[in-house]
């Protein structure tokens, strides 16, 4: 039986080339790789995406929409990592965590979109608690992250990493403050609540990995809710997760929380801390934004995509 193959559109960039890396220490998948001289090249890159059984594309937003014009047959599936089609009709969210369900319609779909770092440990944190009743959906959320400089993309890899790069001797960038961040789409989307949050990310000096912080005034709730509540329904939801571990309920948190600590794993760690007296509470959420925020949650849905583990 052959293997299947995959073609990964934009192999040269900082998620393709995690998720060529990956592939490489497989032997039930064949990578297929556009030539060097032929990487700009329509007709070689459209030849590709209809030979190939599954592509994914690590591109723009318009680049990926534009790969996605060129298949011509029924049968290539795809997984795009861009922001292009996460909320698009006709394509399934890839994050199989979001309900039982998830994982099944990610098997059967044609088209997959990777979710977003910011987006996974937003939708992660609070999709439960909605679904559960603890939290309406018209609760005015807030939230805050921050991340390794390699979500910004080869550019701001150099940036901060050449030494005589823009950002070399910069040691943390606060951004998105026009409040519109393209993750916004979806994390509104996948989580069913009525207004978008307000976001704020920001980079640290750090290559990669990610916290993300949602505070809780329980205080402001029509009808009482605990710290342990949020807790047990985080833990009933990813009850049986392999990849999405909710940490034990503690009223004393850690002395600090290392953003790189799920470094180069498909990982993300889920964290309730409150103060019951003043009624409040933050959710935090942990992965390396590179794994369960890009690459490798993008292998776990070739995973399912291709009935492979």
């Amino acid at each position: 039986m052959s293997k299947p193959t995959i073609f990964i559109d934009g192999e040269h960039g900082t998620t393709g080339l995690l998720i060529r890396e990956l592939l490489r220490e497989r032997n039930d998948v064949e990578v297929v790789s556009i030539a060097a001289d032929k990487r700009k090249d329509l007709g070689e890159r459209k030849r590709l995406l209809n030979a190939v059984d599954l592509a994914v594309l690590c591109l723009p937003d318009d680049a990926a929409r534009e790969s996605v014009t060129m298949i011509e047959n029924s049968t290539t599936r795809v997984i795009d990592a861009s922001t292009a089609h996460r909320i698009a009709d006709g394509w399934t969210f890839g994050f199989p965590e979001l309900t039982k369900q998830q994982p099944d319609l990610i098997r059967a779909s044609k088209r997959v979109a990777n979710p977003g770092c910011w987006s996974t440990c937003f939708i992660a944190l609070t999709r439960p608690l909605v679904d559960a009743g603890l939290m309406p959906r018209d609760f005015p959320f807030t939230t805050w992250g921050v991340s390794g400089y390699s979500g910004g993309g080869r550019q701001m890899v150099e940036a901060f990493e050449e030494p005589n790069g823009a950002n070399s001797q910069t040691k943390f960038i606060a951004y998105g403050l026009k409040l519109a961040h393209k993750h916004l789409p979806e994390m509104q989307h996948y989580t069913g609540i009525r207004h978008e949050p307000v976001f704020t990310p920001s980079v640290g000096a750090f290559r990669q990995g990610m916290l993300v912080e949602v505070p809780l005034a329980l205080w402001s709730l029509p009808i009482p809710v605990t710290g342990l509540q949020l807790h047990e329904a985080l833990s009933a939801h990813y009850a049986g997760c392999e990849y999405v571990t909710v940490k034990p309920y503690a009223t004393e948190p850690p002395a600090d929380l290392n953003p790189e600590a799920m470094n180069n794993t498909n990982g993300l760690e889920l964290f309730v801390f409150d103060n019951p007296k003043n009624q409040q509470a933050v959710l935090v959420a942990r992965h390396d934004n590179l794994g369960k925020g890009a690459g490798r949650a993008a292998v776990q849905n070739m995973g399912l995509m291709l009935g492979l583990k």
